[in-house]
């Protein structure tokens, strides 16, 4: 797919810090390439599956060109280990837990979809669906 996704964390409906420590624990080992510069990694899977990941600043990491199921399973673990939810302009924002929706700010919480996603699977057909 080639439209921007976004890794995100709220607390009382505020934008807050991921652990990008955890981030890289969670995506070095499918880099092939990266550019430190622009905060750019590209990963792949073992299927060959690609995706370009920025890290754009402490509250956000945006995947783009993404495809396959391996690369949806890779954002799945990265969204678990963040406790994050993945934003989709024009589309759901798909959280981890039900309870997870009162961490959002009110204008994704009540402007558009929000539905629990915790795998490739579900986050692919969450994406389809919209």
């Amino acid at each position: 797919m080639s439209f921007d996704i976004f890794v995100c964390r709220f607390e009382d409906g505020e934008p807050a810090t991921l652990d990008m420590r955890a981030a890289h624990e969670v995506l070095d080992p499918y880099v092939v390439m990266r550019d430190p510069e622009m905060g750019f990694l590209l990963v792949s899977t073992a299927e060959g599956e690609e995706a370009g990941v920025y890290f754009n600043n402490p509250t956000g990491i945006t995947f783009n060109r993404f495809g396959g199921d391996g690369i949806l399973d890779l954002l799945a673990a990265l969204l678990q280990r963040l406790d994050a939810v993945l934003v989709v302009p024009d589309g759901p924002t798909m959280i981890q837990r039900d309870e997870d929706r009162e961490l959002l700010p009110a204008s994704l919480r009540d402007g558009w979809p929000v539905v629990v996603a915790r795998t490739g699977a579900e986050i692919d057909r969450a994406i389809r669906a919209s």
